[in-house]
């Protein structure tokens, strides 16, 4: 790594959240060996505490934690930087599992034991690809009768809020970010979801049925988010 790669990412933060010793240990210095700064916590509140004055540029995130369960602390984080990659360690394989935590608004699961070099290049790929988002998260966009707020969270159709999960509204912005594109299904499922299964389709599908639902005039004939037969799915604002 060169020194100007260095001194940018000395300035970024790992968020660090697992009780293990040991693998607090392996992640510092897996991390620190990268350039960044690590911010170890062994419990959700302390988690909690520490995110709100560290501005982690990632979260590493145990599910087993004390005091307040990686579930919660992964929710809490999620309500209020969307953009933020946390990327979720846990000893659980079910795909049920993994789903649960992507809707709750997880970027990646890794279950454990792990490879440290592939967790870093996840989490690296997870800091790219929210730089790259960052614009679009940034917006209020408005489409036919809907209004969605990156930003806030927020969203309306017709005047009336709408509530959208944090995997509805990640969904939506790399649709948005990419608009006018098609956005090709694998794509989908290494943005999005984040894993491949063979839930993945159906959870695809899922997601969009239920945006149109929540943001189309008429979802059985949608007009601004779009499926390409057998590629993947389009945004427009344009009827």
């Amino acid at each position: 790594m060169n020194t100007s790669s260095l001194e940018t990412q000395s300035r970024e933060t790992i968020l660090v959240v697992e009780d293990d010793p040991t693998i607090q240990k392996a992640l510092r210095r897996l991390f620190e060996y990268e350039g960044y700064k690590v911010e170890v916590c062994a419990d959700g509140q302390a988690a909690l505490d520490t995110f709100r004055t560290a501005t982690p540029k990632a979260v590493i995130l145990d599910l087993g934690l004390p005091v307040i369960s990686g579930k919660d602390v992964c929710c809490e984080i999620r309500r209020t930087r969307i953009s933020l990659p946390i990327i979720v360690l846990s000893g659980r394989t079910d795909d049920s599992d993994k789903i649960q935590l992507l809707e709750l608004g997880a970027d990646d699961y890794v279950t454990k034991p792990f490879s440290p070099r592939e967790l870093l290049v996840r989490v690296q790929a997870a800091i790219r690809r929210t730089s790259v988002e960052a614009s679009a998260e940034s917006q209020r966009i408005e489409f036919g009768s809907a209004c969605v707020d990156f930003r806030t969270m927020q969203a309306t159709f017709a005047g009336r809020p709408v509530e959208l999960t944090a995997q509805e509204f990640k969904m939506l912005s790399l649709l948005v970010h990419n608009e006018d594109r098609v956005v090709h299904r694998n794509e989908i499922v290494k943005t999005v979801l984040g894993y491949d299964s063979s839930t993945q389709t159906r959870t695809m599908d899922n997601l969009i049925l239920r945006l149109r639902r929540k943001l189309e005039q008429d979802p059985a004939r949608p007009n601004h988010i779009l499926t390409v037969r057998c590629v993947g799915y389009r945004f427009t604002r344009t009827l």
